[in-house]
This record gives C-alpha cells, sequence and structure tokens, in this order.
C-alpha cells in the first residue's frame, strides 16, 4: 500500500473541502438575502417601478438584519452543539451509552474486569507510547454486537477510544491494534476537534431551516402571507445550505478515513490488522444483516464503519468498504467470517491478553518509513 501518496491525496482534499465548508455558509447568506428579496422585487415589477428605486421597497437595514439572524442562528447553532460536546470525548461517550473498558457489569450487576477489556486497554496504551501522545481514555459500547469504533475529543487531554463489544467478541488482537491505530490516527491527525466542529457547523445550518418551518407552519392557519413569504424564504434557504453542508461535512469524513486506512497500515506495519477488520466488517453486513447505523446519531460521521450502503451518495460519510479493502491490499479481498476473536481467546486464558507485544511487533510512528 503506497500509504504516504495517499496521506498526501487525503490531506489535500480534506483542505480544499474545509473552504468550501466556509463557502456554504457564504452561500447560505446569499440565499437567505435573496429568498427575502424576491417578494419585494415582485412588487415592484407589478408597480413597474424602476430600477433605480426598486430599493426604496426594502425596509432600511434590510440585508444586514437577514444576515444578521442568519449567523445569530448558524453560529448560535455551532455554540449550543459545541456547549453540549465541551467536556470533550467523555461526555460523548457517556452521551451514547458507552462506559470505560474493565468497569462493564455482568449478569449480577457486579462491576468486573475482563481480559478482553484488559487487552483493549493495553493497545491503547502501547499505541499511546508508540505515538509519544497522551493514552486516550478507553470506552467500550456493550451490547452491540457490530463490529465498530470511534474516536472523539476536543485534544489528547480529553479524546477517548470507544469499541463496540463486536469488536472485542469478534477481532484477533492484531485486528484489533489494527482499529485502535485507525482511530489513534484520527486523534493524532485532529480529525476528532474537525468532526466535533463540523457537527455544530451543521446543526447551526439545520437551525436555520427549521426556524423556516416553523415560520412557514405558524402562519397557515392564518392566512398570513408575509408569515407565508418569510417562512418559505427562509426554508428553502435553509434547506439548500444545510443540505449542502451535510454533503461537504460527509466529504470532509470520506477523506479523512481513507487517510485513517492509510496510517493505520503505517503505524502497525501490517495489512491484515485493519484489512481483516474492515473484511469481517463486510461479512457481518453481507451473511448476518448486520446495520451500523444503530449507534447514536451524534457519532456518526465518526464510526470506523458508517452509511456506506446510503443510497444518496453524496451523503455518504464513509467511502464503500469494498474499495477501503483494495486501498488496503492492492485488489479485492473476500469478505472474512467474524467468528471467535480476541474476547474468546481471552476467556480461554485470560493471562495472554495482558501481555505486551514483543517489541518486534510494537507499533513504530517514525516518519518516512514504508510498510
Amino acid at each position: 500500500m503506497r500509504f504516504f501518496e495517499h496521506q498526501r491525496q487525503a490531506r489535500a482534499q480534506s483542505r480544499r473541502l474545509s473552504f468550501l465548508f466556509a463557502a456554504v455558509i457564504l452561500l447560505q447568506l446569499l440565499l437567505v438575502n435573496a429568498a427575502l428579496l424576491l417578494p419585494f422585487l415582485f412588487v415592484a415589477w407589478l408597480l413597474n417601478i424602476p430600477f433605480s428605486q426598486w430599493d426604496r421597497l426594502t425596509p432600511q437595514y434590510f440585508f444586514a438584519v437577514n444576515t444578521g439572524v442568519s449567523l445569530f442562528y448558524i453560529l448560535g447553532g455551532w455554540w449550543i452543539e459545541s456547549s453540549r460536546l465541551a467536556d470533550g470525548g467523555h461526555a460523548l461517550a457517556k452521551r451514547i451509552g458507552a462506559v470505560p473498558a474493565q468497569r462493564l457489569e455482568n449478569n449480577r450487576g457486579v462491576a468486573s474486569s475482563r481480559a478482553a477489556e484488559i487487552q483493549f486497554s493495553n493497545i491503547v496504551q502501547e499505541m499511546a507510547i508508540a505515538a509519544n501522545m497522551r493514552a486516550p481514555a478507553a470506552f467500550v459500547l456493550p451490547r452491540d454486537t457490530s463490529i465498530n469504533a470511534f474516536a472523539a475529543g476536543w485534544g489528547p487531554a480529553d479524546s477517548v477510544i470507544c469499541v463496540t463489544q463486536g469488536a472485542l467478541d469478534h477481532l484477533t488482537r492484531a485486528e484489533l491494534m489494527g482499529l485502535v491505530a485507525h482511530e489513534f490516527s484520527h486523534i493524532y491527525e485532529g480529525d476528532t476537534r474537525l468532526n466535533m466542529r463540523l457537527a455544530g457547523m451543521v446543526l447551526g445550518l439545520e437551525l436555520l431551516h427549521n426556524l423556516g418551518i416553523a415560520v412557514t407552519e405558524g402562519s397557515d392557519n392564518k392566512l398570513d402571507a408575509p408569515g407565508m413569504i418569510l417562512g418559505s424564504g427562509l426554508r428553502g434557504a435553509g434547506w439548500l445550505g444545510w443540505t449542502a453542508a451535510r454533503m461537504m461535512k460527509a466529504a470532509i469524513s470520506r477523506e479523512r478515513e481513507f487517510l485513517a486506512d492509510a496510517r493505520a497500515v503505517q503505524y502497525t506495519r501490517q495489512k491484515d490488522g485493519l484489512g481483516a477488520t474492515l473484511r469481517k466488517v463486510q461479512w457481518q453486513h453481507d451473511k448476518q444483516g448486520l446495520s451500523f447505523s444503530s449507534i447514536h446519531p451524534a457519532v456518526q460521521h465518526m464510526l470506523l464503519v458508517g452509511d456506506w450502503m446510503d443510497t444518496r451518495k453524496m451523503l455518504q460519510t464513509h467511502p464503500p468498504i469494498a474499495e477501503r479493502i483494495k486501498r488496503i491490499y492492492g485488489r479485492s479481498m473476500p469478505p472474512l467470517a467474524a467468528d471467535e476473536g480476541s474476547a474468546a481467546a481471552a476467556w480461554k486464558n485470560p493471562f495472554a491478553a495482558s501481555q505486551p507485544l514483543p517489541f518486534a511487533q510494537t507499533p513504530s510512528f517514525k516518519q518516512g518509513e514504508q510498510a
């Protein structure tokens, strides 16, 4: 795998998409002003008012007020979502029902340490040492049988890596290391901060769309023509901006997934770690019909595997999994049965799971090396 070339391409594309996201916000402001200006232009046309005098029909500070209110909703929504995530990855993980590793509850409700969770925590610690980074907190999403994971946080101090119970049940140690390396890349490259910011931006644009819906529905029964015109303009302009923002967020997320895949191969020095993980995910989808959209919507775009099967391709937050596998191996690979993995092996030999990898197998984060 030519992972350095893939990394350069993904970073360049992400920078372009970030500028496009800013352009979407500017476009949103123009659309709102244009939508609200149309009724005045229509009246001027009906009254046959000369073009040079059309500006007299609009209220004073018309454009300034429209722009100010729009920015209030966009930036206000951004601030609201950012405030909800102010406590970082720990708060987000707990919000969706994740619990710290090694503290899962057994059937009797008594806290217990499990070998598979110890193994997962050890891998996180090993990766942190290799990357010379502060170790993120290890979380587990219980009762989710799909193989998945996500990283979240504003920075290394509050970052978390969360895996599903299915990942612990069906992945070997090498595969779990590939999955963790993928999530470490998101933290290393600042993707976790970017993802949380994007979530806020999209919510802000959604609030503007929702404002238009509220104004329209509130005016419908009273036949309030000005309210209907105002609400329809906000609703239409808000929908276009919101949809464009979701498309940009999805495109940025797809590129960052390619970058994280490439870095995971670089970090672990093997293709089969992450590659076999993705092949097992493919098997779960094809053979077991598992859905990967059941995890909380707040982290959908942060997951290792998301809605790559969404028929609306422009809104897919993840690349097709077959394409990701092909990039890793350089060719197409069949699905891999997700049978007993680290959890089953750990229960049979709990002491082996807590042992670190030999030095030769420990990932290295040095730059400029090839796999």
